[in-house]
């Protein structure tokens, strides 16, 4: 097999974004000689609100060219509370990364490893297992730079929906129910607004491109109630920018919280993996963070590097992860353990 080294760029960023990314990196590297012929290569650069606060930029010139030229991207967590703009509003350095790359296809996988992490208890293992795929670039977000004038009285955001945006990112839906169990909906709101009415009508178009996939139609209302009510009757959901960032935390929930959350946002030619959390300040640096989260997006960036010893090497870190979390000792405290990030680490490296 010839030789292959991947150029990762790290982005530790803020809060425990620090640690959960440190310990991410010692499973890379411990999962490294057992891959035939594939080398990392890591890349650390500072983003986020302290280096806004060093700099005067929470996402340098630099860091961002790394982003571009690297095979994939590493990130932590970015932004603190009590770090804004003059405007008001808390940085969101992700959003930019998402934007300028066209990382349109926000991946959000959803699983359960043990039925005690999740509060709908007639679950067990594995048998909450779908994904949420939120396009990134649009919808209700688009406005976020806009300014706003309160003198006015009112101020209005701009819900943006173009074919572009929805064929692409349904397609990817699309692509990824077919690889799992060929089940895939739209979660919109297209029994109020004409943008939603929209993007299902550039669904359905799309979902004739699919034919051996069954699709659905859901409102985000009725998601809402069906994730909690029989999560399990789910495979692949796809929906506007907004409704993905809040269903995706309600999914979480069913399964532990965010620590047990990864995503990846996917373009054509870059990709950032990350995990679902934000950067818990109050926790950073204590050593309590759940690193599970983190560990798994980089299995996800694995995957997306898309070499035969990647994808070994991801479902290595799957199965490693699977098999910890089953013994219902081994658990942070966020999800009512006892462990380290570091201790949890260690028995995911001793598993693989």
């Amino acid at each position: 097999m010839t030789n292959h080294t991947f150029n990762i760029a790290v982005l530790p960023g803020d809060g425990i974004g620090v640690d959960v990314t440190r310990e991410t990196l010692r499973v890379l590297e411990a999962l490294q000689p057992g891959l035939d012929g594939v080398k990392f290569e890591f890349h650390e650069y500072s983003v986020g609100a302290g280096e806004y606060l060093k700099n005067g930029d929470p996402l340098p010139a630099d860091a961002l060219d790394a982003c571009g030229k690297a095979d994939a991207v590493l990130l932590g967590a970015m932004g603190l509370p009590t770090v804004r703009w003059p405007d008001g509003k808390e940085m969101t350095p992700q959003i930019d990364l998402r934007e300028k790359f066209q990382l349109y296809c926000g991946l959000r996988p959803i699983r359960l490893y043990h039925a005690q992490d999740t509060p709908l208890k007639k679950f067990r293992a594995g048998e909450i297992d779908f994904v949420i795929i939120r396009e990134n670039t649009e919808g209700l977000f688009s406005g976020r730079l806009s300014q706003a004038d309160k003198a006015k009285g009112e101020v209005c955001d701009l819900m943006r929906i173009t074919r572009a945006g929805s064929e692409r990112v349904c397609r990817s839906a699309f692509e990824i129910a077919i690889r799992r169990r060929k089940q895939c909906a739209i979660v919109d709101k297209a029994n109020v607004l004409p943008s939603m009415v929209f993007f299902r009508s550039v669904f359905d178009e799309v979902a004739k491109e699919f034919p051996e996939v069954t699709s659905g139609h859901l409102y985000v209302d009725a998601a809402a109630l069906y994730l909690v009510q029989r999560p399990h009757t789910f495979d692949v959901l796809v929906t506007e920018n907004i409704f993905g960032d809040i269903l995706s935390d309600l999914a979480a929930g069913l399964v532990g919280g965010m620590g047990m959350a990864p995503s990846g946002d996917i373009g054509e030619d870059c990709a950032v993996f990350q995990p679902s959390h934000g950067t818990a300040p109050d926790i950073a640096g204590k050593g309590i963070a759940n690193p599970i989260a983190t560990i798994l997006s980089a299995a996800l960036m694995l995957e997306w590097l898309d070499h035969p010893e990647t994808r070994r090497g991801a479902e290595k870190i799957h199965r490693a992860v699977e098999t910890v979390l089953e013994d219902p000792a081994n658990r942070t405290p966020d999800v009512g353990g006892k462990l380290t990030t570091t201790q949890m680490t260690d028995k995911i490296i001793q598993r693989l």
